[in-house]
């Protein structure tokens, strides 16, 4: 069966990896200058580097739908620059499934392919897809919608450590951002890890740094830069989330549910 997911970032990632592991054929879909935090566990780094291992996985970027094919066949993930998903005209997907994540739909119509899956606020089940998925962490973190919405977004981060909002780190002005220390590194209260337009961007607690924007990328003030884990456990760097993988298997019960049924009919 093949999916195409838009987005590549952390939870689509996790999506992307859940599905290839139990055998579907996935390919992926970002913009050209992606705005990923937690970069070590997301495929969108394929855009900037040409390929991107997590966990066992490895995504490998694709100019063209033809060599998106041709990377199946290596059983790998191929991601496409494709912020549009105008390649499933060409993919004609099995599944399609929405992790842009940016609260709100972007563009998916629930007749993009057979089975249209939504991840997170902004989509309604049997309205622009067959099934919403649940991301805000909670009693109903995961669960697979099938009629109505997801939690609307609270803009307030899921408690880590202890730890919500102030595990977040935000770009301190409009401009270009240039870090100055890398995923995986501990860090202290008042550390800089980055610069806009001369201004520091400081962790606000002691823990590792958990995610970090690529350099280069262009921010507005405020927007979300950086990620401190105040666990403090530098292998969770690498490891895809337990809020990733439980978004995943909702996804996976969406589409084996739909495809049972239509299998059915």
């Amino acid at each position: 069966m093949l999916t195409l997911i838009r987005g590549a970032g952390d939870i689509a990632s996790g999506i992307a990896l859940r599905l290839h592991r139990a055998g579907f054929a996935v390919v992926m879909t970002e913009i050209e200058h992606p705005t990923t935090i937690r970069r070590t566990v997301a495929f969108s780094d394929a855009v900037i580097n040409g390929e991107q291992t997590v966990e066992d996985v490895t995504a490998l970027r694709a100019e063209t739908w033809e060599e998106a094919i041709l990377y199946l066949e290596k059983d790998c993930i191929p991601v496409l620059v494709d912020p549009d998903c105008a390649c499933r005209a060409q993919l004609l997907p099995d599944a399609l499934v929405d992790a842009i994540l940016a609260k709100r739909n972007l563009g998916t119509a629930i007749d993009f392919a057979p089975i249209v899956v939504g991840v997170g606020p902004g989509f309604t089940a049997g309205v622009d897809c067959r099934a919403v998925v649940e991301t805000m962490r909670g009693h109903t973190l995961g669960r697979a919608i099938y009629e109505g919405s997801a939690l609307p977004n609270t803009n307030v981060p899921g408690l880590i450590g202890g730890f919500a909002g102030e595990r977040v780190l935000r770009a301190p002005a409009d401009g270009v951002f240039q870090g100055t220390r890398r995923i995986g590194d501990r860090v202290e209260a008042g550390d800089t890890v980055g610069f806009v337009a001369g201004e520091p961007m400081k962790a606000t607690i002691a823990g590792v740094l958990r995610g970090l924007l690529a350099d280069g990328v262009t921010v507005r003030r405020g927007m979300k830069s950086g990620d401190v884990d105040p666990r403090g456990e530098k292998s969770y760097c690498d490891l895809v989330s337990d809020k990733a993988l439980a978004v995943a298997g909702g996804v996976l019960e969406a589409i084996l549910h739909f495809s049972s049924k239509n299998t059915e009919s």
